[in-house]
């Protein structure tokens, strides 16, 4: 992932997590571990805070996975889902061009997991059966 496409990875990040809502403690605090995660500086994260980049649409398939499944361990780190946040991640998912039956099977199966989390190799298994 090039810099530009980290920092509107992160940034979408960001906007989602104040989707209708204040960014709570426990939101910044996972935000932060994403950005350390990818190699951005705390610093250049809370600028982002401030001034978010444009969204850049991620080139490879994998890193859209990895991104969506970002944004659902984001949607659950409060232990607290809206009706509005599934909305956008579903449509989040959509713009990213994943398909539309993983998107939607991944959303019903997370319920199985403790606190929605579902576990990568399952998620993953989810969109290798709607890609093959």
């Amino acid at each position: 992932m090039s810099i530009e496409e980290k920092l509107s990875a992160l940034s979408q990040l960001i906007a989602f997590a104040r989707t209708g809502k204040k960014l709570k403690d426990v939101e910044y605090d996972f935000l932060v571990i994403i950005a350390n995660q990818i190699g951005i500086e705390k610093t250049e994260f809370d600028n982002l805070l401030q001034n978010p980049v444009p969204h850049i649409n991620l080139q490879s398939e994998s890193e859209r996975i990895v991104q969506f499944h970002r944004l659902i361990l984001l949607m659950n780190v409060d232990k607290e889902i809206e009706p509005a946040e599934l909305e956008k991640i579903h449509q989040l998912g959509l713009n990213m061009g994943l398909n539309i039956q993983a998107i939607d099977k991944t959303l019903k199966i997370m319920q199985k997991y403790k606190n929605n989390n579902i576990p990568p190799e399952v998620l993953l298994n989810i969109f290798k059966t709607y890609y093959n």
